[in-house]
């Protein structure tokens, strides 16, 4: 847990170094909500609720992919090298998965902020649309971090990205879509049971996976 901690620490610190990389990060889903609100401020009948919810996970789709793809890209192979004298694969990607989670939710609640306040609001549980946030970025940001470990291998990183981590985030996307359809309807806890259930599932089992396949990438 102390290689964990200092590994988090590292991360925030290079990343406050490193602002204009978050800054960006947070113009890209302003510019992106403000863009959604001119195309449809001429034409309100047109956004309904269900547009409404899939623009706005689209929106979190791709932030959660350019804020997490430079995981390990922005890794050289000296500082990798050093990492591997001092700490555990496991205590790497465990890190990395923290810090991605933590850096998610950081920007999807700030952008769920600035897009109820352009949008408006149409959400009938917003305890219910929340828990979907939380959920979905904990799922895209350690799916993700995984992803980002295997293509960091390849030279051509970005497109092997895109492609090993569409199968994997197109399920979960779906029950995240779900959950945040129905805190749109107002329905109770016990319709959303089992969409909370395989979205935790989901993630342990990412976790899971990363612990146990993160090692042989570390070694390779």
């Amino acid at each position: 847990m102390n290689e964990v901690k200092t590994l988090i620490w590292k991360e925030i610190t290079l990343e406050w170094r490193q602002r204009y990389a978050l800054n960006g990060m947070l113009l890209y889903v302003v510019s992106t909500v403000f863009v959604c609100y001119l195309s449809f401020n001429l034409q309100r009948n047109l956004l309904t609720p269900i547009v409404w919810n899939t623009l706005f996970w689209i929106i979190l789709l791709f932030t959660a992919v350019n804020a997490i793809a430079k995981s390990f890209a922005q890794e050289r192979y000296g500082r990798l090298l050093y990492y591997y004298t001092l700490s555990s694969p496991q205590a790497i990607i465990i890190s990395k998965i923290i810090y991605n989670c933590l850096l998610m939710l950081a920007l999807s609640i700030t952008g769920f902020g600035f897009y109820v306040l352009v949008m408006g609001n149409p959400v009938g549980s917003l305890s219910m649309y929340l828990t979907s946030i939380i959920l979905g970025s904990v799922g895209f940001a350690s799916t993700l971090t995984l992803v980002a470990a295997i293509a960091s291998k390849a030279e051509n990183n970005g497109a092997l990205m895109a492609i090993l981590s569409f199968p994997l985030i197109i399920p979960m996307l779906l029950m995240v879509i779900k959950l945040a359809k129905n805190a749109l309807d107002n329905l109770d806890m016990s319709a959303n049971q089992d969409e909370i259930l395989v979205l935790l599932a989901i993630d342990a089992i990412v976790v899971a996976l990363s612990l146990v396949l993160f090692p042989y990438l570390w070694r390779s």
